[in-house]
């Protein structure tokens, strides 16, 4: 299937795909026209991408993630463990981020209820 189709039955946009092509996350085969063209099993593969973007993984980590699904057998115990590691470190960051956005958000409040006053 073209790009439009997948995009359009995966939920997505066209510019979504080839970022997410760019990115090593999702792959197509070439025509002779130039055309992009996806298999059935793209659909979901471009779901779970855009699920796992919007939770806030980035793109490095949903490559290493895509890669244990895609070749299960060269998964190792020590890939576990560093893909734990990178998860933690990504955990570590969102709480980072959870907590400058808390203290933005007081900020704002103080300033409303003074404006409000």
């Amino acid at each position: 299937m073209k790009i439009g189709e997948l995009a359009k039955r995966a939920g997505t946009s066209t510019r979504m795909l080839r970022y997410y092509e760019a990115q090593g996350l999702l792959r197509s085969e070439r025509g002779a026209n130039g055309y992009r063209y996806f298999q059935e099993s793209d659909i979901e593969r471009a779901r779970t991408i855009a699920s796992l973007i919007r939770s806030g993984l980035p793109t490095r980590l949903i490559q290493v993630l895509l890669s244990a699904q895609d070749r299960p057998d060269d998964w190792t115990d020590a890939c576990d463990h560093q893909f734990a590691a990178l998860l933690r470190a990504e955990l570590s960051a969102l709480d980072d981020k959870i907590a400058c956005l808390s203290r933005s958000r007081t900020a704002v409040n103080a300033y409303l209820e003074r404006a409000a006053g």
